[in-house]
């Protein structure tokens, strides 16, 4: 037990890692340290940036529509709870708690929020688009 207490103080002290900002150097990062970006009134999210990859936490609500969209980014969606129906490459595909979804880079993808949803992106490289937000399809702009 004494093992476990160590281990509870030392994570206790270490200071989270600025989430939304380049790093080489090791990040500890809760994810309630990092603000909620509100998206649009469906649509939130909270992400961690390393070096050559970002890891994004995506709440959609029942009924939110991610527009079709494609990027550079090659996209690993690991659905934690709820569901997203995608349509890509010209097929829907229902993604399920528990399920992983890898989209190519440049492969044109749109999903909709079947129940409220939590799910986790991986993208390698990191977004851009979502660090400097401009984003525009996520935030209802053209």
């Amino acid at each position: 037990m004494a093992k476990t207490k160590s281990r509870s103080k030392s994570r206790a002290k270490s200071k989270p890692a600025r989430a939304q900002r380049a790093t080489s150097s090791l990040q500890y990062v809760p994810w309630h340290t990092i603000p909620l970006e509100d998206l649009n009134p469906l649509l939130q999210r909270q992400f961690v940036v390393g070096q050559q990859i970002m890891l994004a936490r995506v709440l959609l609500k029942k009924g939110c529509v991610v527009p079709e969209h494609s990027h550079p980014n090659e996209q690993l969606t690991y659905i934690i709870e709820g569901a997203l129906k995608f349509s890509i490459d010209g097929k829907e595909i229902v993604v399920r708690a528990g399920e992983v979804l890898c989209i190519p880079s440049h492969m044109p993808h749109q999903a909709e929020a079947l129940e409220d949803t939590i799910d986790l992106d991986i993208f390698s490289p990191p977004r851009a688009d979502w660090i400097d937000k401009s984003d525009l399809y996520l935030r209802g702009k053209k």
